[in-house]
């Protein structure tokens, strides 16, 4: 029972009401959807469709998007409906991720991360040049670029300072591992985000430590939840800490738009 009124809390306050940074709301009768003010991608975080709609509501945020020369993702999870919405999604030419795995943990005070872990060497990031270092560490681990990641960290962190907090270890004065958190808007929940280590540094404790710290500040902040969706090589890490999977999401791009001028 719990599990389902998570996951209900959780489709409520971020998917069908979520307000992002940067970002403009549109709730249709079919999807809530988010325009970019940048031109960067934007998304549909939730729809509202059945196996006879999908096809054409699909076709109709094509065409919206594309008529903004706006590349998005549509954001599915296992419980969506209908069940075949991702492979509905792939026959109108969406590009399909590797499943996550959707986290969730309910933030208590006598949780080990509150109370019992030592976080001096975690370097909280403020700066453009921390941001910077992010983007290094992201683009050396993943292999790609990761410039409008860095662009809207750092205009969120500047425009809305108190939404994001951004943390990492530094050795030697190179960022080695780093991971952030979004408080959302009038939301129980703090999302977390990245989790990246370089290899040679893995196995020091420092992913743990990293969720330690945006535990700790999100409980200070007044979050009841830290919400994560996780790679398989995190789930396992993540269930220790005591976080529970309520779903699996799956991020679905768009066929290529042009972008805008």
């Amino acid at each position: 029972m719990v599990k389902k009124e998570w996951i209900a809390l959780f489709h409520k306050e971020l998917r069908q009401e979520a307000v992002t940074p940067g970002f403009i709301r549109e709730e249709t009768n079919d999807v809530v959807r988010h325009i970019s003010k940048f031109n960067e991608n934007g998304f549909i975080l939730a729809s509202n469709v059945n196996e006879r709609s999908a096809r054409d509501v699909i076709r109709n945020e094509l065409s919206y998007f594309g008529n903004l020369k706006q590349g998005f993702e549509w954001k599915v999870y296992s419980y969506d409906k209908p069940d075949n919405l991702t492979e509905i999604l792939k026959q109108e030419g969406f590009t399909i991720d590797d499943p996550e795995a959707l986290m969730v943990m309910k933030l208590t005070d006598s949780h080990p991360f509150l109370i019992n872990i030592d976080l001096q060497a975690v370097k909280e990031i403020t700066d453009e040049q921390g941001i910077q270092d992010l983007i290094v560490l992201e683009e050396a681990i993943w292999n790609g670029s990761h410039k409008e990641l860095g662009e809207r960290l750092l205009r969120d962190k500047q425009d809305n300072p108190d939404s994001l907090y951004i943390y990492g270890f530094y050795e030697d004065g190179r960022l080695v591992s780093a991971a952030w958190m979004y408080l959302e808007n009038n939301s129980s929940f703090a999302s977390l985000w990245g989790g990246s280590t370089l290899p040679q540094y893995r196995g020091n404790g420092y992913y743990s430590k990293l969720l330690a710290v945006r535990a700790q500040k999100a409980y200070e902040k007044g979050y009841s939840f830290l919400t994560v969706d996780a790679s398989p090589m995190s789930r396992p890490i993540l269930e220790k800490a005591g976080f529970s999977c309520l779903a699996y999401s799956y991020g679905c791009q768009s066929p290529s738009i042009p972008v805008a001028d």
